[in-house]
């Protein structure tokens, strides 16, 4: 067995119980994070959260020895330059808290442009030198104006993922524009078993609501649809049933109380309808009845739609109704 320096047991071993201690334990990407902003931000976070600075290797070697349940995976987040952050505050709180101390920082040379980088037409502060063909040399329209150097209009310097050039980046530092975003970038939290990857912990508090509320239509839909009891459904359920009978007892003719006057209204409104079509066969009496019902209704302005609505019997009598059609 190779000796392993005991400074490197201790390590593991005092790494284990703070592990063991907190409630979410992450993985930080803390590359290219400049010494004095990440000390800053130390000092932003102290009372929410502690962030430890060691090799990757201990790093995984004290999440297994913390023995709690899958939190070894969080090993797999370990990449390059990370940190460890523990804390006891939910894991989508801290990763906003982690989001609002990044910073912006300027570009040296190498760095990948996270978004695009266009610098817009403005007035600069140089006066008319060489800095006139260094700005045209990077494609931009410079030009003199009130003894002045000016922007004319707005270039796209460097598209997002590609590489910033050190001519680029020393250019946007005499401009002032910091194209970079550093700060602790959280890379997964562990709580509870669960292991919560960057991009979930990104959802807004509003996202989540309006999911959560979506989720919620469609599931008391789905209790709906299969007849499903809940105390949300219930109400809604037995409405729904009511409705049904209500259809039923109409277009089976079923005299149930409460209903037969709505059924008289419909069996007379029928007579008419089939009068009017085959006036032949109706008698002298329901002829003059459809002919005045036809003058009536010409002379009369629309009714809107809503008040036409034929009015439905009591839901207390057709429910009592229905009892008594299914016993």
């Amino acid at each position: 067995m190779a000796h392993v320096a005991k400074w490197k047991i201790e390590k593991v071993a005092e790494l284990k119980n703070k592990i063991t201690e907190s409630k979410v334990v992450g993985i930080v990407n803390i590359a290219g994070l400049p010494s004095p902003q990440f000390q800053q931000m130390r000092k932003n976070l102290r009372g929410k959260a502690e962030i430890i600075v060691t090799r990757n290797a201990i790093i995984s070697h004290a999440l297994e020895a913390s023995g709690k349940p899958n939190i070894t995976k969080l090993s797999d987040y370990i990449q390059r330059q990370t940190a460890l952050i523990l804390s006891n505050e939910n894991p989508f709180k801290l990763y906003r808290s982690l989001e609002s101390i990044k910073t912006k920082a300027p570009a040296k040379g190498g760095e990948i442009a996270p978004e695009d980088i266009v610098i817009k037409a403005m007035e600069t502060p140089f006066k008319p030198g060489p800095i006139v063909s260094e700005l045209q040399k990077a494609g931009l329209a410079a030009a003199i104006e009130g003894g002045k150097v000016v922007i004319k209009k707005d270039k796209l310097l460097v598209k997002a993922g590609e590489v910033i050039t050190r001519e680029h980046a020393q250019l946007l530092s005499k401009l002032g524009i910091t194209p970079l975003t550093v700060g602790l970038d959280i890379q997964a939290v562990f709580e509870d078993g669960i292991i919560f990857p960057k991009e979930s912990l990104g959802i807004s508090q509003e996202q989540m609501l309006s999911q959560l509320a979506l989720g919620s239509v469609h599931g008391q839909h789905l209790a709906m649809e299969i007849g499903y009891i809940t105390p949300a459904t219930v109400k809604p359920l037995l409405g729904k049933a009511l409705r049904q009978g209500i259809a039923l007892v109409t277009k089976s003719g079923y005299p149930a109380k409460g209903a037969i006057e709505h059924l008289i209204r419909k069996a007379y409104a029928d007579m008419l309808a089939i009068a009017a079509v085959a006036p032949e066969a109706a008698g002298d009496s329901v002829r003059r009845t459809v002919t005045t019902t036809s003058q009536a209704q010409t002379a009369e302005e629309p009714v809107k739609a809503e008040e036409k609505k034929e009015e439905k019997p009591k839901e207390e009598d057709v429910a009592a109704g229905l009892s008594s059609l299914f016993g």
